[in-house]
């Protein structure tokens, strides 16, 4: 099981002359919906313009497993999670909500920074415990399959 994050559905101005979704609109739909966890983590959109503080991805994997149309819907789901000091590693899902079959996954190594500074910063405390305790409530129901990105993480 994964944890359902939002649904999406493909624009006709995302897809490209093949007839279907362009890559970089699997990549924006993926984006949107880490956003739902940004939020609920307190290191968002609300944060970056508050706090100056928010996290930049640094490093994907992206897997296109099959393809996607006009007017198709696609349930996001995230399948892992996990962090350190200054790093979340995270993957999400894409399955098509109708025919159920898996569409893309991506992997991502996001960096926590300051913007005033434009550097890599620690979580504060209270954003640690927030992901952390996601994390323990959740782990049960995380089924990553493979990772590629987990050893970025210092522990």
């Amino acid at each position: 099981m994964s944890i359902f994050l939002k649904t999406g559905r493909v624009k006709s101005e995302w897809t490209d002359y093949n007839g279907h979704m362009n890559l970089a609109f699997y990549i924006h739909l993926f984006d949107a919906s880490w956003e739902v966890l940004l939020q609920k983590f307190n290191i968002g959109e609300d944060s970056a313009k508050i706090e100056k503080r928010t996290t930049f991805a640094v490093e994907s994997h992206t897997t296109y497993d099959m393809e996607v149309k006009v007017g198709d819907e696609v349930d996001m789901n995230l399948l892992f999670i996990d962090f350190d000091k200054k790093r979340i590693v995270y993957k999400l899902e894409m399955i098509h909500k109708s025919e159920k079959y898996l569409a893309a996954t991506t992997e991502v190594c996001s960096l926590y920074v300051d913007l005033s500074t434009r550097k890599v910063t620690e979580f504060e405390d209270s954003k640690r415990k927030l992901i952390q305790e996601f994390i323990d409530s959740h782990k049960d129901q995380f089924k990553p399959g493979n990772l590629s990105l987990l050893g970025k993480l210092k522990k």
